[in-house]
């Protein structure tokens, strides 16, 4: 029996009231420009036939990513389990753009979807040899340090994730 692991991760995303889709990489570009919240921020993304759409500032100053109301990055994997995406520290600024805006948008492979935890830990081999470092951003974030539950606090208050099916 064979597992359907995208179909596990939206699963887990949904949970986490996180959107998901799927889409063929020759319409990415076209679907992030639909969902984006003008002004945008993005790192490049490094699939073949996708780019960020017009309108999408991917060399930001400060400023313009504390203005940014979208974010749109790679994600390195996804881990199904937990309705995870993993995004790689790089000197493109690809997690400053994930964390600071109020909406998160994360672009990833389905062949970069694992379905668990052990898997995960095997992909961050190749990750720790290069002495780069990966933040697991898991939906919206959430506390209860001070009492009652409260979502939003930090991150993202928003996220939804697109899953290339060809790539």
């Amino acid at each position: 029996m064979a597992t359907d692991t995208v179909g596990r991760f939206e699963r887990a995303l949904s949970d986490l009231e996180v959107g998901f889709e799927r889409v063929a990489a020759a319409d990415a570009s076209e679907r992030i420009a639909s969902i984006l919240e003008a002004p945008a921020v993005g790192t490049e993304l490094p699939y073949d036939g996708v780019s960020q759409p017009d309108g999408v500032t991917t060399e930001p100053t400060a400023a313009e990513l504390a203005a940014a109301e979208t974010g749109v990055t790679p994600a390195s994997f996804g881990i199904a389990e937990y309705g995870t995406v993993a995004i790689e520290s790089r000197p493109d600024g690809d997690e400053p753009v994930a964390l600071y805006p109020d909406f998160h948008v994360a672009v990833v492979a389905a062949s970069d979807v694992v379905p668990d935890l052990g898997a995960a830990f095997e992909r961050l081999e190749g990750h720790l040899r290069g002495a780069k470092s990966l933040v697991f951003a898991t939906g919206r974030s959430a506390t209860a340090d001070m009492g009652d539950l409260v979502h939003g606090v930090h991150g993202p208050g928003a996220v939804h994730v697109i899953v290339l099916e060809d790539r």
